[in-house]
């Protein structure tokens, strides 16, 4: 077995090409753009945005390695049966999910706002996995799309941070994947949030998972793999 090594904390991440996914998390207009979902909340999506030259980078690299490339969106169906009282209700935005907004109504699929920025969109052949929850996991066919590919490790980016890309890492733990976080292909609005989001993932040995920059992952990508 020939694997690739991620000088990775808080231990290196081994993995094969074939049997690692990256998982691109909710890279959308809601979150990242001027008049969706994350600035009728309050916040400043510029940070968010910086980084999208950073996962179009990390997608070049996974895609020329030939891994399974694999895309989600948070959304809702129109008539929002999908998007409980809980979800829905918090705090008081300027518009709630499912309201209209600049980019159609925020957070339901098949809306402008749902889609994918256009510097990160997929491509034909790659998987978008529209999902409800926060994590990946809930309500889709992620893991199934994960064992028909005999995937056992993944790589993660996207946003936020702290809520759907950690999440989304704490249910792959749960399911037996190794787990990658690129840090500089992950933000959320709240920089202390994303410090603190990589401190517990790598916490007690990486109790979640692993995490590195993008360099050193292109780095090992480049370098000849190791016989294990």
């Amino acid at each position: 077995m020939s694997v690739h090594v991620v000088a990775a904390r808080p231990f290196a991440f081994r993995f094969e090409t074939r049997h690692t996914a990256l998982i691109v998390i909710d890279m959308q207009r809601d979150f990242i753009e001027a008049g969706g979902f994350g600035e009728s909340l309050g916040n400043d999506v510029s940070r968010l945005q910086a980084i999208v030259p950073t996962v179009k980078s990390l997608l070049f690299a996974c895609r020329e390695a030939g891994m399974l490339v694999i895309h989600t969106r948070e959304g809702h169906r129109s008539d929002l049966a999908d998007c409980p009282p809980a979800k829905r209700d918090r705090g008081s935005p300027k518009l709630r999910i499912g309201e209209a907004g600049p980019m159609g109504r925020l957070l339901v699929v098949g809306e402008p706002g749902q889609a994918i920025v256009p510097e990160l969109l997929p491509l034909p052949g790659e998987m978008v996995i529209d999902k409800p929850g926060k994590g990946a996991f809930y309500a889709t066919a992620l893991g199934a799309i994960l064992k028909a590919h005999a995937i056992t490790h993944l790589i993660f980016a996207g946003v936020t941070t702290e809520v759907c890309v950690q999440t989304t890492m704490r249910e792959a733990n749960d399911r037996g994947f190794e787990c990658l976080l690129i840090e500089d292909a992950t933000e959320s609005y709240f920089p202390d949030f994303k410090a603190a989001t990589i401190a517990m993932i790598i916490a007690q040995g990486g109790i979640v998972g692993s995490s590195a920059a993008l360099s050193e992952l292109t780095l090992a990508l480049s370098a000849e793999p190791v016989v294990a």
